[in-house]
């Protein structure tokens, strides 16, 4: 699967900023963001990003670290796009379910410019030209 450029993003001023540019964009949130911000925060920063720039292609992927759960709540609540780590006893089960579901689990996250860092700002445009 070929995704566009990905930005990890923490809150909607890092969404706004990545979709700001027009730029086809992968919002990625942060390694293990399922289990300590959940799924359903996630789908609500998303939607709120999107409906701020609805005409800036997005992809969005939540990280679910090693915790089968989390990521089965995730699909459960309409996620398609989640990362589990390979090594987790559960990658397998959750990656069936999510076939069904017309999902996909990534065994390791993309590359990607970490927004935490404020300097990374002036380097977004740059990264999500390619």
């Amino acid at each position: 699967m070929s995704l566009p450029p990905a930005v990890i993003v923490h809150g909607l001023p890092d969404v706004r900023a990545a979709l700001r540019s027009g730029h086809a964009v992968t919002l990625l949130s942060a390694r293990g963001a399922a289990l300590y911000a959940g799924c359903l925060w996630w789908r609500e920063l998303v939607a709120a990003g999107r409906a701020a720039f609805p005409a800036t292609p997005a992809r969005d992927v939540l990280d679910c670290a090693d915790a089968p759960g989390a990521a089965m709540a995730a699909l459960r609540a309409g996620q398609r796009l989640l990362v589990l780590d390979v090594a987790c006893p559960g990658f397998a089960a959750v990656s069936g379910a999510a076939a069904t579901l017309g999902a996909r689990v990534l065994p390791k996250t993309p590359a990607a410019l970490d927004l935490a860092d404020p300097a990374t700002r002036r380097r977004l445009a740059r990264w999500l030209a390619g």
